[in-house]
């Protein structure tokens, strides 16, 4: 039985910092896989700032010299009204039954299901498990106490809280920025993944 993460991600483009994170998270929870889901476009909450196909290639070139690291473009051909992480995670269940499946999200995000933010919670909660990441100014452990849903659900082995210990969060609107006010990101994310920006002109 395998170990396989779940990371999802606009990945607009793919940094660094999302690659860090994956390989820290991967060896910290004895992962034997991450899965890269970008998300959909379609979704009604997000606006994608390059076109699928550079957002997939860019993440195929990022992940190609790491076994570990799979890239799946499953959200990427849903409709707006099937993009819930719940019909995700069922899909991935059925499409890997012998092994042990986590979502990989950061501690925002546990935030906003805590919130009553997200469709299909109590459904996602009940039947998963999850790695968190710390962000800055959130009290995981609170964050769960505090809500009747995820502390309900939080048998010990429900969430895996993982502090990542540096504070490395430079983002992909950063990176963005700085290609569209002619700045210089060349090493926030990987050489391939630079150098495919400027030959198509990205986030120009």
């Amino acid at each position: 039985m395998a170990k396989i993460g779940i990371y999802g991600s606009s990945f607009d483009p793919i940094t660094n910092v999302h690659l860090w994170t994956a390989s820290t998270i991967a060896h910290r929870c004895k992962l034997d896989e991450v899965i890269f889901l970008p998300c959909s476009s379609n979704r009604t909450d997000k606006t994608m700032n390059t076109a699928d196909e550079h957002r997939w290639e860019m993440i195929k070139l990022a992940i190609s010299d790491n076994p570990k690291f799979k890239a799946n473009d499953y959200e990427m051909h849903r409709n707006a009204w099937e993009v819930y992480t719940y019909y995700t995670m069922e899909h991935f269940k059925e499409k890997f039954p012998e092994d042990e499946l986590y979502f990989i999200m950061g501690a925002d995000l546990l935030v906003d299901i805590a919130n009553g933010e997200w469709k299909f919670a109590e459904e996602l909660i009940a039947n998963n498990k999850f790695i968190v990441m710390a962000r800055d100014g959130i009290d995981m452990l609170k964050t769960i106490s505090h809500s009747p849903l995820l502390r309900n659900h939080d048998d010990g082995t429900r969430f895996h809280l993982v502090d990542k210990g540096l504070a490395m969060e430079i983002s992909s609107t950063y990176i963005r920025e700085e290609f569209s006010r002619g700045g210089e990101p060349r090493y926030l994310l990987p050489e391939t993944c630079y150098e495919y920006i400027k030959q198509h002109s990205l986030y120009q």
